[in-house]
């Protein structure tokens, strides 16, 4: 059985590289989601009354204290992961705001979802359940990393050669797809013709 539809979302990848992202909550969901922002390049606070020592020692600012609205002034996002209490309020906050909210484990507090992300040689795939059921995302995502092939990211070189030329001799774009796959399947012909 199934409850009312969830409004369709759009799917998007953030560049965060030097942007100020705010993390509430100091347990282990809140160091959990340090890892992906800091490699994205985000410039992360995380505030919270109390923090696992993961948090504390990460090369991130640390406000040990409750949540404050003006916490949020600043922020490109917010990562919501403290009690359900505390991420409601801090949902609020960024909406005065205009700044979108991951409220981990908690929807009914979020404007944005997380996914499941595979990333493999210039691939990145993100698969979310609209915030319904991520374990089942957890789940897709372990099924596309075994299909991805381990020589993606050669399919992404020679995808950005090959992008690069068509710009250049003004290829329309209804014709570079079918164009693509022929360089791809050139790129394998010429493996299998290889001697090993």
């Amino acid at each position: 059985m199934s409850g009312p539809a969830a409004p369709a979302l759009f799917p998007v990848f953030l560049k965060l590289e030097g942007r100020k992202v705010l993390v509430v909550g100091g347990g282990a969901v809140a160091e959990a989601k340090l890892a992906g922002l800091l490699t994205a390049g985000a410039r992360v606070t995380v505030v919270a009354p109390e923090m696992r020592v993961g948090i504390s020692s990460a090369p991130v600012v640390t406000l040990l204290r409750p949540f404050q609205a003006e916490d949020v002034d600043g922020a490109w996002l917010v990562v919501a992961a403290a009690p359900a209490e505390v991420n409601s309020e801090v949902r609020r906050a960024a909406e005065a705001r205009g700044v979108f909210v991951n409220a981990v484990d908690d929807p009914a507090h979020g404007s944005v979802y997380t996914g499941g992300v595979v990333r493999r040689g210039g691939v990145t795939i993100a698969v979310s359940t609209e915030g319904r059921a991520p374990a089942l995302a957890g789940l897709v995502r372990e099924a596309l990393e075994a299909v991805l092939p381990e020589d993606v990211g050669d399919w992404v070189g020679a995808g950005a050669a090959l992008r690069e030329e068509q710009r250049k001799a003004r290829v329309p774009m209804g014709e570079r797809r079918p164009l693509l796959l022929q360089a791809l399947n050139r790129l394998y012909a010429a493996r299998l013709e290889a001697p090993s």
